[in-house]
């Protein structure tokens, strides 16, 4: 057909004799029709040539969008593989695994206990609802590779945890994480047993190691996520001029995490609480900026990171901190907040969630840990604080 059809003008002779001929009726239309999509594709295009260009380039873009799709497809399979995979089974994801996917969310549990508390349940469970596509991911220390945990295990909160899809919990091995960070040399020489604040300057070393090796959010585990932090690269102001290490995100490798964990080694200092910690990122801080008072609910910004308004994590301050555990006339709706820090290192008198209570606390439980809470009613349990190992 396209050979007896030629490009030429409309009245080609040619084509008019073909029309003419008794038994080719039907197939002059036909011609006809080739001719003028053959001719005048449209007017607003070029002739022939150019149409084979654009011909070839509609099917590398097909070609790109059925390619493009595929990975997609592989990807969400993956994602769907690993977010419903129970942690401690049997062909479990290594914790690098799970880290590379990239933007995890990080808690770490740097005391032997193999009991998360409520608290600590509520924490990881709001995280895992409000960034639903990323993996949240519990550490602990007292964890072991060995050890035996499944849906049927004696501790309820692995099993309560374990039912959430993006929840994974590995152990805590330091001298792993320290690996290729100025910190190992440090943690070699170290002696925990003379170390009388070593819970929260473990604590404070392993943040920063996973944060710089892998990047991501670090939370404590008494924060209670309540909508998603928009910011990549982040430290949380605790009030004017002071930065908190209890919240901050960064992506991977990033040259201020690296140049805390170099100041950690260099002003090692164990005897004084939170050196290694919030007074570590404050100074680090002051290093590129020139810090100054917040005025209203407004971020601050320095050397592209963001210092974060008390507001966001922090509308109720430490001294205050037992305002969560008592009963509001009006309970606060925190529209300028991303999270809440409950202060759990403030908590001496073990102040704990009580069913019933209406306090602010209960109520914050309700909405960002609905599960944690129907737990804590249904087993009668009461929060249970063995250690302040919570940072400031």
């Amino acid at each position: 057909m396209l050979q007896t059809v030629w490009v030429s003008s409309p009245g080609s002779q040619n084509l008019r004799e073909s029309e003419h001929h008794p038994k080719s009726k039907k197939k002059s239309w036909k011609c006809r029709f080739v001719r003028t999509i053959i001719q005048h594709p449209c007017r607003r295009h070029a002739p022939k040539r150019p149409r084979k260009a654009r011909m070839l380039r509609k099917i590398q873009i097909c070609l790109c969008f059925c390619f493009v799709s595929g990975i997609l497809y592989e990807i969400s399979l993956l994602s769907s593989c690993v977010f419903n995979y129970l942690p401690m089974s049997q062909h479990y994801l290594t914790p690098e695994q799970v880290l590379n996917l990239g933007k995890s969310i990080i808690f770490l549990e740097t005391t032997e206990r193999l009991e998360p508390p409520p608290l600590v349940s509520c924490s990881v469970e709001s995280a895992a609802r409000i960034y639903q596509d990323r993996p949240i991911i519990l550490f602990m220390k007292g964890l072991t590779n060995e050890t035996a945990l499944d849906l049927n295990t004696s501790y309820a909160a692995f099993s309560l945890l374990s039912s959430m899809k993006n929840v994974f919990i590995f152990p805590l091995q330091m001298e792993t994480i320290f690996q290729e960070t100025p910190l190992l040399q440090w943690y070699n020489q170290v002696v925990p047993e003379q170390e009388k604040n070593w819970v929260h300057i473990s604590s404070d070393a392993s943040r920063l190691a996973l944060i710089w090796k892998y990047g991501g959010i670090y939370m404590d585990t008494d924060v209670i996520s309540i909508r998603p932090i928009p910011q990549e690269s982040f430290l949380a102001a605790q009030k004017s001029r002071f930065s908190s290490n209890g919240i901050f995100g960064f992506p991977a490798r990033h040259k201020f995490i690296w140049d805390c964990m170099e100041n950690f080694v260099l002003k090692y200092n164990g005897n004084i609480w939170g050196n290694q910690g919030p007074f570590l990122m404050t100074r680090m801080l002051k290093t590129l900026c020139n810090l100054t008072d917040f005025e209203g609910t407004e971020d601050h910004s320095c050397q592209n990171i963001s210092f974060l308004n008390p507001q966001r994590f922090y509308p109720i301050p430490y001294p205050a901190w037992g305002r969560y555990y008592q009963v509001w006339d009006k309970s606060p709706n925190f529209s300028h907040s991303y999270a809440l820090h409950l202060w759990n290192f403030m908590n001496h008198n073990r102040k704990v969630v009580v069913a019933g209570s209406n306090t602010l606390a209960e109520k914050l439980y309700k909405a960002y840990c609905p599960t944690t809470y129907q737990d804590l009613i249904q087993n009668g349990k009461q929060e249970h604080f063995p250690g302040l190992e919570d940072a400031v």
